[in-house]
């Protein structure tokens, strides 16, 4: 009964969503403002239809309803209640109602919230939104749908998937479920996937305005760019946290020792991410200048795109990655739908071109205009050379019937030069001024940063003399940090100087007078920390393997493990446990146990690897149980990694989100200062100073 509400919900959704597409684009050409007001009014309430829908599975799979197919493949007895939460998305007919889910919600909002302003730009920011809501919808209904019923006919030997009973069948209900694939039980997959959608789908509504803008010839306006600032930066924050948590679980579960792989899946979370980066900064050029306005649109078409594109490699299973769903009917439909969507933008974009011309032209070279003209090329360069690594392998099976698979060694020695760059660039933008400057001002303002950074990298190269291919890449790094720390010295020093304030409240209003200048240098400073996580483990990874007895010792640098023990469990949601008993020292001495272990899934017939880790801001110990020989005290075979710098890598992650939270925030103008003077000793006081 639940499952059936949720099907007509999903159904009458559908409905809705291709009414206010079409009522929308009919009612803007018609001018009829009250079909516009219907459309909108439909568009809205899709969100608490899918709702419904989301609930009813989500219902369904919570009561272990095994007769819809959906909840037999992805949910058990043996699994939590939580973890039959998070099945939502751990399947393929789940993740596509949660993305339609994730969409309506955000249209609704823009819908509710916006609607009074840009009344010109939002029927066709209506159409564009829902009508890529409505696709996702129809691939729920028709190809992939989370309702469908398990069917036995007779005669057959397989069990029939479809919504409404076959001619001839009966219902069948098995007594369990497959259970949720062990790998996606973990945190960081657990968040991974709602976050990515969230950031997949957020950059829908950037990407609505701009076409609206061009349907409408107001594309040389910066009306759109204003009104979807907020959304670009939420949805390139959620994109940025999802980014985190895939490298997490990576980490934690796939037993590699690494975090980023190059897979084609975390390569197609990765390019919209480039190109959601560029258009960010871009945009800012437009406001400020009026150049660069082809460019954003190039790049905002490209970002949309490439999250069809993403969720076009996950769904179908086109490519083969750890990440992806199995091969699906899926594919021509997502690829049409990709093909007609990117050539219809192109199509509008070249018809629009005149009103696109720069108000201003590049005044010089040395400008910050043409940094961040340079930024452009390079994220497009970084994008294209990603996105060939990614579909050789497709490519090369088609032309030559063979698959060729381009590996991480091509995409760290094509992409790292290009990310230095970028860094570097990032460093210096602020130190531009705008139209032109003098590169004798340019280098006096950068010496500070340059100067402190090129001692500090010396230091560290005395004790480190070791690793000399590392020195220029920490330079860099470290003229980043030096950089960006610059910036905060000369804004509190200017308002201490200026509004006699201390320290800390010239920060906090250095903050809440431009949230976004500020917030986007604690984002820097958290790409900083991330790449100091990808440098650890391009350039001081150490990593050994060894068979140990029962008391035997391995080493690796300063550090050595002893085998204690071995023994087998069974695990409370249908796990065979092996796990090790090791004890870790350093420099000879005791810091502690540790247990890395191997868990065996019975139903899935899955083994999963977990680590034991010590783990500290400078370096992780991960250690991996390879293999045994029998229960007990007998040998077993580990393999141990040394990870330098690897946490900085998730401490990036939390300055990234901190950052775009403060540049989207709003209210922070609105802090005043209130002054108290407070009585100290006859004819004089103290001045006490808060924020309020």
């Amino acid at each position: 009964m639940i499952a059936d509400i949720g099907l007509f919900a999903l159904i009458l959704s559908l409905a809705l969503a291709l009414y206010a597409t079409g009522m929308a684009l009919v009612g803007a050409q018609a001018k009829r403002y009250a079909w516009i007001a219907s459309a909108r009014n439909a568009a809205i309430i899709i969100f608490p239809l899918l709702t419904i829908s989301v609930l009813a599975l989500v219902y369904s799979l919570l009561r272990l309803d095994f007769s819809l197919a959906y909840v037999h493949d992805v949910s058990s007895s043996a699994m939590s209640p939580f973890l039959r939460v998070t099945a939502l998305w751990g399947g393929q007919e789940g993740s596509i109602l949660f993305w339609a889910w994730i969409m309506a919600g955000y249209a609704a909002a823009v819908f509710l919230r916006s609607w009074k302003a840009n009344r010109e730009l939002m029927p066709y920011v209506l159409a564009v939104a829902v009508g890529t809501t409505a696709f996702f919808i129809g691939l729920s209904v028709a190809v992939s749908n989370p309702f469908a019923r398990l069917w036995h006919i007779a005669g057959d030997t397989q069990l029939t998937r479809a919504v409404f009973q076959p001619p001839g069948a009966m219902a069948y209900i098995p007594r369990e479920g497959q259970g949720l694939n062990p790998l996606l039980r973990h945190f960081g997959m657990i968040g991974h996937p709602p976050t990515t959608y969230l950031g997949f789908t957020g950059f829908v509504i950037p990407y609505a305005y701009a076409i609206a803008a061009l349907i409408t010839g107001r594309s040389n306006e910066d009306a759109w760019i204003r009104a979807t600032r907020r959304w670009t930066i939420v949805a390139w924050m959620f994109l940025s946290v999802g980014l985190i948590l895939g490298g997490r679980w990576a980490y934690d579960v796939l037993g590699w020792g690494g975090f980023w792989g190059w897979d084609p899946v975390e390569n197609a979370m990765l390019m919209p991410w480039l190109t959601g980066t560029a258009f960010l900064h871009s945009v800012m050029i437009q406001e400020k200048r009026g150049m660069l306005k082809v460019w954003n649109m190039v790049l905002i078409i490209l970002t949309y795109s490439l999250v069809m594109f993403g969720t076009f490699i996950t769904r179908t299973g086109v490519i083969s990655s750890v990440h992806s769903f199995a091969k699906s009917a899926l594919g021509p439909v997502f690829f049409i739908f990709i093909s007609l969507t990117f050539v219809g933008s192109l199509v509008v974009l070249f018809r629009r071109l005149d009103t696109l011309k720069a108000e201003r032209p590049l005044e010089g070279t040395f400008s910050r205009e043409a940094v961040f003209l340079l930024q452009n090329v390079i994220f497009l360069a970084l994008t294209f050379a990603v996105f060939w690594g990614t579909v050789f392998p497709m490519v090369s099976e088609l032309i030559t019937g063979t698959k060729i698979t381009v590996g991480p060694p091509f995409f760290r020695r094509v992409t790292t030069p290009l990310f230095l760059v970028l860094v570097i660039l990032m460093a210096i933008a602020p130190y531009f001024a705008w139209r032109q400057q003098s590169p004798r001002k340019l280098l006096k303002s950068m010496t500070p940063p340059l100067v402190l950074a090129t001692l500090l990298t010396a230091v560290w190269a005395y004790f480190y003399r070791e690793y000399p291919e590392a020195f220029f890449e920490m330079w860099v790094l470290t003229f980043v940090l030096c950089a960006v720390f610059h910036e905060f010295a000369l804004g509190v020093r200017a308002r201490m100087r200026n509004q006699g304030e201390g320290p800390l409240v010239a920060l906090l209003r250095l903050f809440a007078r431009n949230q976004r200048r500020y917030g986007g240098y604690l984002v820097h400073l958290g790409v900083v920390f991330v790449a100091l996580g990808f440098l650890g483990d391009a350039r001081f990874k150490a990593e050994t393997q060894a068979t140990l007895a029962m008391g035997e010792r391995l080493a690796i640098r300063n550090y050595e493990i002893r085998f204690d023990g071995l023994e087998a469990y069974q695990g409370n949601d249908g796990r065979e446990v092996v796990e090790a008993s090791l004890s870790l020292f350093k420099d000879g001495e005791y810091l502690r146990r540790l247990q890395p272990r191997r868990d065996y899934f019975v139903i899935q017939r899955q083994p999963v690897t977990i680590p034991g880790v010590y783990s500290t801001l400078k370096e992780d110990v991960y250690v991996l149980l390879v293999g045994w020989e029998e229960i007990g005290l007998s040998g077993s075979t580990y393999k141990v990694y040394v990870n330098p710098l690897i946490n900085w890598t998730w401490l990036g992650g939390v300055l990234l989100t901190v950052g775009a939270l403060v540049a989207v925030m709003p209210g922070l103008k609105k802090w005043r200062a209130k002054t108290y003077r407070i009585p100290a000793t006859a004819g004089s006081s103290i001045v006490v100073e808060e924020l309020a």
